[in-house]
């Protein structure tokens, strides 16, 4: 006899090879489940039709009278549905052949038992067993079996049900609501409010000692009836370190601040002249708060996407992220898949507010790694245009600025450019951002002033380099970093003094074509160096 736990943990090739045994119709197109049925259905019927069906067996001739009357009582008790429908009349005399009974004795004591017991029911005659229609007995039967399955079919489902608390795992970075719970946003949508945002509670934040930012992975669970997101289970880790690292580090503003010492390498290849040039004349070391200051139209974009692949290939220890504000979709689509780094963007057909929004986001995770030790590079385009986007949400204080400019709207830029810094003992925050000039637009020209002087690495492209197509159209002699003397080597920087001294009197453009000439035939800046005369 199979039960349904026996069939619930058999495969579908053992169920159909049991069911054809038995005689189950079309077994091989059924389902598990109905195949279980089935087989139990099937068994049902065949434990209890056999016995029902089975007519009475006959005495042997030489029984003895005990034996015939202890084979008739089975008989009497095998229908007890008979007794209940049957009124108590005399039973009717039964036929009695000579190939039934042998002899009068027998005879005498069947007589004798049937008057002794009362007569309550009558006893069906053989022939009528065999010729009564058994659609009625089979149909009974598979009805009690079907109720005997729907009985065990709830605890089945009941087994069915799994907990999937705990099953997935997700990681988002984290935004404090100012009721005290907060979300997990996810990268896919710029850490902005989605369907897959992770609810975190207040406890947990307070648990954990969680700050807007950081970036947490753990354990989640679906969201129950009348929920709408996903909770947060358990914390395995924030920001790469555990719980337990985490808990007592000191804030990104009481970390004492440096000067880069520790040189980003950007040449990778010998014909990357960008790359090559930056290295040599305005180097960027971990913690650097460069700005590239570009006309229109002169490749800051694609310098920008160099740095970022030079970056992601000689420092994969680097966690690297590409922030466009305010550009145009199709270059978002082109870095992105372009870019072996993260690319959170805003294109300008969104709202200020928007740009806002994700530019915090970005710089409150780019503190919380820098908190917990981690090297980070922020490219950002443009610093302009995030300016510009600060000067439409910040509320008016009625004082005005030429060119448009609120004079409080660009404090905000200034605490976005001015996190760039080399921690001491560990961590640092990189920012290259790129500025407009000579757009005809005054408040541009404002915004470009009161950034000039809070950078530590400068790089300026010439838009006429870029009218001639010549590319990178930086301007070598008006490019340079502050205490580059701690990123390079003390003879690489002899020397390249020496090409400062030389290259003083040129324009941008002699200059520009001068190195192209020399850099050309050498392999990497070593072998550039080494090739000066003197």
């Amino acid at each position: 006899m199979y039960t349904i736990d026996d069939l619930n943990v058999r495969l579908l090739s053992e169920l159909k090879e049991i069911a054809e045994e038995m005689g189950v119709k079309n077994a091989k197109k059924l389902s598990k489940q109905d195949l279980i049925y089935k087989i139990l259905d099937q068994q049902a019927v065949a434990g209890e039709a056999a016995p029902a069906r089975k007519p009475p067996v006959a005495p042997a001739a030489s029984s003895s009278p005990a034996t015939a009357s202890a084979s008739a009582e089975p008989e009497r008790k095998m229908r007890p549905r008979r007794r209940e429908n049957v009124a108590p009349t005399p039973a009717p005399p039964v036929p009695k052949t000579e190939s039934d009974f042998s002899s009068d004795e027998i005879l005498d004591s069947i007589d004798i038992n049937f008057d002794s017991t009362p007569q309550t029911f009558a006893e069906p005659e053989p022939e009528n067993l065999d010729n009564e229609p058994e659609i009625n007995t089979q149909e009974d039967l598979i009805r009690a079996g079907r109720a005997d399955v729907r009985e065990e079919r709830p605890i089945q489902y009941r087994v069915a049900i799994r907990e999937f608390d705990g099953a997935i795992n997700n990681e988002g970075v984290l935004e404090i609501m100012q009721d005290g719970y907060g979300f997990l946003r996810s990268s896919d949508y710029n850490y902005l409010a989605s369907p897959d945002d992770i609810y975190v509670s207040p406890s947990q934040i307070k648990l954990f000692g969680l700050k807007t930012g950081d970036t947490v992975k753990g354990s989640i669970r679906p969201p129950k009836e009348g929920e709408k997101y996903f909770a947060l289970l358990k914390v395995e880790s924030v920001n790469g370190k555990t719980t337990e690292e985490i808990r007592d580090r000191v804030a990104f503003e009481y970390l004492t601040p440096l000067f880069p010492n520790e040189k980003l390498k950007l040449s990778t290849a010998p014909d990357n002249l960008s790359t090559r040039i930056l290295d040599l004349f305005s180097p960027i070391g971990k913690g650097q708060r460069g700005m590239i200051v570009a006309q229109p139209k002169t490749g800051k974009t694609v310098l920008l996407k160099n740095i970022a692949n030079a970056i992601a290939e000689n420092h994969p220890e680097v966690y690297l992220i590409v922030l466009l504000i305010d550009e145009r979709p199709e270059e978002v689509t082109d870095m992105a898949r372009s870019v072996k780094a993260e690319v959170v963007a805003s294109t300008f057909d969104e709202q200020a507010e928007r740009h806002v929004k994700v530019a915090s986001i970005v710089l409150e995770k780019a503190k919380r790694m820098v908190e917990c030790g981690h090297d980070v590079v922020i490219l950002l385009d443009s610093l302009t245009r995030l300016a510009r986007a600060y000067n439409t949400v910040v509320p008016s204080s009625g004082k005005i600025l030429s060119g448009g400019v609120d004079a409080n709207a660009l404090h905000k830029p200034k605490r976005f450019f001015g996190a760039a810094r080399k921690i001491e003992n560990g961590g640092s925050l990189t920012i290259i951002a790129t500025a407009l000039i000579d757009t005809g637009s005054k408040m541009d020209e404002v915004i470009f002033e009161e950034f000039k002087g809070t950078g530590n690495m400068e790089l300026q492209l010439d838009r006429k380099l870029s009218n001639r197509r010549v590319y990178p159209a930086i301007d070598v002699p008006a490019s340079g970093t502050r205490r580059e003397d701690l990123l390079l080597r003390e003879e690489e920087l002899q020397r390249v003094w020496i090409l400062r001294k030389f290259m003083a009197d040129m324009n941008s453009v002699e200059a520009m074509e001068f190195l192209q000439n020399k850099m050309k035939g050498t392999r990497n800046n070593d072998e550039f160096l080494i090739s000066m005369n003197g």
